[in-house]
């Protein structure tokens, strides 16, 4: 399957010196470029001690922020851009070499791919002829495929960026920060998994993978991965990963750890990675974290990947040394979480449990109506708004049948209270203090006096007056009233036959007053019944 994708580009031939021109702009007057395009295309601090050893890397662009957003003191400092995906030339490399190498002499990081082999590799060696001290470091820090003659390298890069540009920064000279950097590499693993592959910008993408499958070890400019697995919850990913990568490691050494997005996965999702790793018997032995963070990206790639470096006390110095370029993952010290109390005055109202045979029924038939439909609901929801009200609405449900039983169910005013409480507790977004609101009032007017229905009807009042929506506009609120006006006069059934009646009134409703379905053209909520006021019909039917 392939589809087009837009992207912010001016053209496609042009997209790196592009995209090199707004780095430069961003960097502050710390950041210069040679004055070689398009074919020599080499990022570089504006300003350096001439009589340090100088510090090279690079490749193919398309893993931003590496190489050319990672020039800066104590780091890169000149990085030398490919085309996507595609090593730069020697004369490229080499110009990078000329441009910032001085009596000290110049450490080129290579990555372990052919391309960036024989061209850096080639320009070093060009740099030799003219005089110039050049070591080189290969990485190849990839565990994917085991036995594989000339393992890639991917994330683990970085390390070696840190720990060279530390020792350079030291002032040491060129053979202690190549002594340092290649120690930095054999100690580097890495191991990648994505969902999907990437897109070079201006092109199409084809998919390799199915819905709820991933590719385990592929590599950093989309090529297939090791295996193809179907993607299970992030502890048990964390559990794979980390075996395969136990395997290369040293045992009982500290380890740092970068938790590197490959492109396009949400913070979310790399957070609770991370928090699985470092749940993992590998992921205990980590002292230093760096990430989660886009360091080494594969363009839109939703994926991530472990690196692992096991330390030793040179290591870590260079690890956690500050560095003013702000795309580096800067290494904190792994700490156990600080959890502080709650704040005193969110303890609420104590209610005394008591029982009451049909509050208790009617309670539980529309809690577990509501979790029932809680799929339907998100489908539904998913056409005109973000697909949660189902969630909203059975984790209401959920946590009022957890405590149906501690509920005030024979105090009618007290009932309200409570669910009012917990419905507010338990359920996020408008829907949830809506809710809160409704039976909060609702508890008000029973203590005065009020019977359920008007109570019910105040509740409505005090929704509609802190809401801002009323009866049209598209809201739970068209299916609620017109229950409760039928309760007035009739029984629970006629109440559910006019709430869905409401309901279904909505799908007709081309305008919404509030919430996320307020933002769509009329033709995108025609014919979508609001999620809100179905969920409110389903209870109202529970009831009968």
């Amino acid at each position: 399957m392939a589809r087009t994708l837009g992207h912010f580009i001016e053209a496609r031939d042009s997209l790196v010196t592009d995209a090199i021109d707004g780095l430069l702009a961003s960097g502050g007057g710390t950041l210069a470029r040679l004055d070689g395009y398009p074919d020599i295309r080499v990022v570089l601090r504006a300003e350096r001690d001439a009589g340090k050893v100088a510090v090279i890397s690079g490749g193919g662009s398309g893993h931003e922020p590496a190489h050319a957003g990672l020039v800066g003191a104590g780091l890169l400092d000149a990085a030398v851009c490919g085309d996507v995906f595609a090593s730069p030339s020697a004369d490229a490399v080499l110009a990078g070499i000329l441009a910032v190498s001085g009596p000290a002499g110049c450490l080129v990081v290579v990555k372990n791919y052919a391309g960036d082999r024989l061209n850096f590799g080639l320009a070093a060696e060009r740099a030799r002829g003219m005089g110039i001290a050049v070591e080189t470091v290969l990485v190849a820090d990839d565990i994917a495929l085991p036995g594989a003659t000339q393992p890639r390298g991917v994330a683990g890069t970085l390390f070696v960026h840190k720990v060279a540009g530390h020792a350079a920064a030291s002032g040491l000279p060129l053979s202690e920060v190549a002594a340092r950097a290649r120690r930095a590499a054999s100690a580097a693993r890495s191991l990648g998994i994505a969902v999907s592959t990437a897109t070079i910008p201006g092109s199409r993408r084809a998919e390799r993978m199915e819905e709820g499958q991933a590719e385990l070890g592929l590599g950093i400019h989309g090529e297939p991965g090791a295996e193809r697995l179907a993607l299970p919850p992030a502890s048990d990913l964390a559990r794979i990963m980390t075996e395969r990568l136990s395997a290369t490691l040293p045992g009982e050494v500290p380890l740092a750890l970068l938790v590197n997005n490959l492109g396009a996965t949400t913070s979310l999702e790399m957070q609770v990675l991370t928090r699985a790793v470092l749940a993992t018997d590998l992921g205990k032995r980590v002292r230093l974290l760096l990430g989660p963070a886009p360091a080494m990206t594969a363009l839109d790639m939703h994926g991530a990947s472990l690196s692992f470096l096991a330390l030793d006390g040179e290591l870590e110095e260079a690890l956690v040394s500050p560095v003013p370029v702000p795309h580096w993952p800067m290494a904190v010290r792994i700490a156990a979480p600080h959890v502080k109390p709650l704040p005193r005055g969110l303890e609420g109202e104590r209610f005394t449990p008591s029982q009451d045979e049909t509050a208790a029924a009617r309670i539980e038939a529309v809690a577990k109506a509501l979790v029932a439909a809680e799929a339907e609901l998100n489908a539904l929801d998913a056409t005109v708004g973000d697909g949660d009200t189902g969630t909203t609405f059975a984790g209401a449900a959920r946590a009022v049948l957890a405590d149906l039983d501690k509920l005030p169910q024979a105090d009618s005013p007290a009932l309200a209270r409570a669910l009012a409480e917990r419905i507010g507790r338990a359920a996020g977004g408008s829907s949830g203090v809506l809710g809160s609101i409704f039976f909060a009032a609702a508890g008000a007017s029973l203590a005065s006096g009020a019977a359920w229905p008007e109570a019910l009807h105040e509740g409505v009042a005090r929704v509609r007056a802190y809401g801002g929506a009323g009866p049209g506009d598209r809201t739970m609120l068209d299916a609620l009233i017109p229950a409760l006006d039928a309760l007035k006069t009739g029984d629970f059934a006629s109440a559910a036959h006019a709430a869905r009646e409401g309901a279904r009134a909505t799908a007709a409703m081309t305008r919404a007053a509030t919430g996320r379905s307020s933002y769509l053209a009329s033709g995108d909520l025609q014919g979508t019944e609001d999620p809100g006021a179905a969920a409110i019909a389903i209870a109202f039917a529970a009831l009968t």
